[in-house]
């Protein structure tokens, strides 16, 4: 191995480079000695790739922010984290980075510049490209590192990080550890070309690919990409070579892995290879190696005490509940003068305006938001008032514009994505359920996300333009889901989102538009997130729904001439159970509508909680009206058939037969 073609470093710097490069292989050795003994679940080792972990960053300021894998110790170490603290995050203890909630590196800390991973692999890269946009437009003259493996330049959230920084010219070094194996898959079944740095080109973006096993070579292209990327902003794929001697995780074993091809990977062993290096160059003498070795591994046993303190971890449930959403307290605030009668599409975009205007750390992004002003016209001009750099075009492209907007949201900023339709959101779940739904609840990072998602049928669309998914959401505790009937409640609602710090999903059906107007408020002001509003009060039948089903529940009221109670949920997550239970007790008729399919729907998980807690106030039993458990169809005959809105008139007449 070559040192002296980069040796251009002081003793001072050798040695830190050193002390840096033997900590985490120390620490490692203690760790596999720890899950020998059953003190650790599991663990994955870095043994043989640490000089990429340091080499990286070291050559980054300690206000840079890096996004590691598992297999990234060294830039935890580096970034001199207290061990004591990573232990108690790896024993799964109170005390560490995630209360418990998770376990080795899946967990981030401001303090220290570190965002760690989640386990599907690529999804924290366009989480570095968010970072990398808000310092792009703070000019903050910053680089954001993302790690990824090879088998993760095999997954899709990669194609679009990479290609959302290179479209928006965001400086992020995409750093790729080559370490031949996906778990057990062999490179040469991961992709065709021989070095990942190859698809660089594709991106119209500069790449390398280097020796990932020398810390001076690492050291020294991070540092000049760097420097290079923070004057002229722009992403950079590195590629480092190196070789995974351990197995993906040590259950796993490495059976698979030719012996040959083992034996000449470690006569490349980063940490040997260097210390002989600076042994033989007499930049490290005995004494002074001595000395590192000894006082790392002082801070190792005193971090690893941890393991002896019988601290006995005490659960409260209401702690959990209470961690899955940042503390948030919004009021209702509506003015009573200076309306305007607005169309629901209007009031949508009379709210986003005012956002823009009280939030000047808001961020739009979508996919035709900018000059085109979104396929339903509601950015219509916004890059005109506000900027091509705040109402940002995105690919075609749901993952990666989700994952920079929870970036956008770690360096204080807020943003709003919208999908072009709600049914385009199933190519970005993983963002939202994984990531933007969960991260507050692991380590205490909000995301301060909107998506907005035109949703619904009833314009002859067919299956992919007209789905009503509010439920795929509903189950994921971490989200907040909006869905208005009203346009007074669109605007105040919209509001309410941006001024709550977590992610909501706000849906806004297709079908009210351009169908529904009335007076709204010209001024700002909140409508309540949870709260449920009564649009009517009658003893003959309470009527539960949202969105358009609020509609069609007035309808069948007045064709039937019926004195009926309509609850508008408004907001699903959370649901104002209170307004439910006072509801219930005006009429023991109960019926749940929405316009999405029956099964698994919210309203089931409705009529079960008016069971248990209600029962004694029912005089027949829940009916809900949903639509058909089919996709929907495109064929407007069949569409209506489809539709919950053709059952509702027979299944009321049926219920007040009761």
């Amino acid at each position: 191995m070559d040192f002296k073609k980069w040796d251009n470093y002081t003793s001072t710097e050798h040695l830190a480079l050193y002390s840096a490069l033997i900590k985490p292989r120390m620490i490692e050795d203690k760790m596999l000695k720890l899950l020998r003994q059953g003190q650790i679940s599991k663990w994955f080792s870095g043994i043989g790739q640490e000089a990429i972990s340091v080499g990286a960053t070291m050559a980054l300021a300690a206000d840079e922010y890096i996004f590691p894998l598992h297999r990234n110790l060294g830039v935890f170490t580096t970034r001199n984290i207290p061990l004591k603290k990573l232990f108690y995050q790896w024993k799964g203890s109170p005390q560490g980075f995630t209360k418990g909630r998770d376990r080795s590196f899946h967990f981030g800390t401001l303090d220290f510049h570190i965002i760690g991973m989640i386990s599907h692999l690529g999804s924290m890269l366009s989480v570095a490209d968010g970072v990398a946009l808000a310092h792009t437009l703070d000019n903050a003259n910053k680089v954001s590192l993302a790690f990824s493996g090879d088998g993760g330049t095999s997954e899709g959230e990669f194609h679009e990080a990479v290609n959302l920084a290179a479209v928006w010219d965001l400086p992020v070094i995409f750093l790729v550890e080559h370490n031949g194996y996906g778990l057990s898959t062999p490179s040469k079944d991961q992709f065709k070309c021989k070095h990942i740095a190859d698809k660089g080109i594709g991106y119209g973006i500069e790449s390398k690919s280097i020796d990932g096993n020398n810390i001076l070579e690492v050291y020294h292209e991070v540092t000049s990409i760097a420097n290079d990327l923070r004057k002229n902003p722009r992403p950079f794929l590195l590629e480092c070579k190196t070789f995974r001697m351990r197995g993906h995780e040590e259950a796993s074993g490495t059976k698979y892995v030719p012996y040959k091809l083992m034996a000449q990977w470690a006569q490349k062993d980063p940490v040997k290879l260097y210390e002989e290096y600076l042994t033989n160059t007499h930049i490290l003498l005995a004494e002074q190696l001595i000395s590192i070795k000894e006082a790392i591994a002082q801070e190792i046993v005193e971090a690893v005490a941890v393991f002896n303190d019988k601290e006995q971890l005490v659960v409260n449930t209401s702690d959990e509940i209470n961690d899955v959403f940042m503390d948030h307290v919004s009021k209702n605030s509506l003015p009573t003068e200076d309306t305007k009668e607005l169309r629901f599409i209007d009031a949508i975009q009379d709210g986003l305006k005012i956002a823009m205007n009280t939030y000047p750390n808001l961020i739009l992004m979508g996919q035709d938001i900018g000059d085109y002003g979104g396929v339903f016209k509601i950015t219509d001009g916004f890059i005109k008032e506000f900027g091509a750099q705040r109402v940002r075009n995105t690919p075609i492209s749901e993952a990666a514009p989700l994952g920079a907007a929870l970036g956008l949201s770690i360096v204080g900023k807020k943003s709003m994505v919208e999908m072009q339709f709600a049914d385009f959101v199933s190519c970005g779940f993983n963002q939202i359920a994984n990531n933007l739904a969960k991260t507050f609840y692991r380590w205490g990072q909000n995301s301060d996300v909107v998506i907005r998602l035109p949703t619904g049928g009833g314009s002859a669309a067919g299956p992919f333009h007209s789905q009503s998914n509010e439920a795929w959401f509903f189950h994921i505790p971490g989200l907040k889901i909006v869905y208005p009937s009203t346009p007074i409640d669109a605007k105040g609602l919209l509001l309410a989102a941006f001024e709550d710090p977590n992610p909501v999903l706000f849906f806004e059906h297709k079908g009210l538009y351009r169908s529904v107007k009335e007076e709204v408020p010209i001024q700002s002001y909140i409508i309540e997130i949870g709260k449920a509003k009564v649009d009517s009060w009658g003893d003959d039948i309470l009527f539960i729904s949202y969105g358009m089903g609020v509609h069609w529940c007035k309808e069948v009221t007045e064709e039937l001439a019926l004195k009926a109670t309509l609850l508008d949920l408004r907001t699903l997550v959370p649901w104002d159970k209170n307004a439910v239970a006072d509801a219930v007790k005006v009429t023991g008729k109960v019926m749940i509508v929405h316009e999405d399919t029956e099964q698994g729907g919210i309203g089931g998980e409705i009529a079960a909680w008016i069971s248990e807690y209600c029962f004694t106030d029912l005089d027949a039993p829940i009916t809900r009206v949903c639509s058909l458990d089919t996709p929907i169809p495109f064929n407007a005959d069949l569409e209506a058939n489809f539709m919950a809105k053709s059952r509702i008139k027979e299944k009321v007449i049926a219920l007040l037969k009761w």
